[in-house]
């Protein structure tokens, strides 16, 4: 009897034991985000646009640097073809993780090397510095995603 009720206890842990790990996952969900976005294609920018959102609605803090074309998307005078299904541009995807709580910064070469300055940004967006995106980029708490 004794034997049964060890093997019983055994089986039990063996068959919770998937479901325990999984549990522990959301422990180690990471809570903070650095996308680097420097593609100038309109799908790349939207799909990471969409992720950024996504995770912000994960609850994650979402910090997006935009360098190269990706700047563009930071401009009061940005213009760009509506993505399907949702019919929104990357700019817009952009100004809503903006308004959710997101963060984001054009590369501290986009403005130096273009015909914009500061003024030209939309509210919330500032200019990202390299010893700040080096540290962000380091943090082992933190997780960096490129587009």
């Amino acid at each position: 009897m004794i034997k049964s009720l060890k093997a019983l206890a055994i089986a039990t842990l063996i068959a919770v034991a998937p479901f325990s790990a999984h549990a522990d996952n959301h422990k180690d969900a990471v809570e903070e985000v650095l996308v680097i976005l420097s593609s100038d294609s309109l799908q790349t920018q939207g799909m990471a646009m969409v992720l950024s959102n996504t995770m912000a609605e994960k609850g994650a803090k979402v910090n997006v640097l935009l360098c190269d074309k990706a700047g563009d998307m930071a401009l009061k005078s940005y213009e760009a073809p509506a993505l399907k299904p949702k019919d929104v541009t990357p700019g817009q995807m952009l100004r809503g993780l903006l308004k959710n709580g997101g963060e984001a910064k054009v590369c501290a070469l986009y403005l130096p090397n273009s015909d914009y300055d500061k003024d030209d940004l939309i509210d919330g967006v500032g200019v990202a510095m390299p010893p700040e995106m080096a540290d962000q980029m380091l943090n082992p708490g933190m997780r960096t995603f490129t587009f």
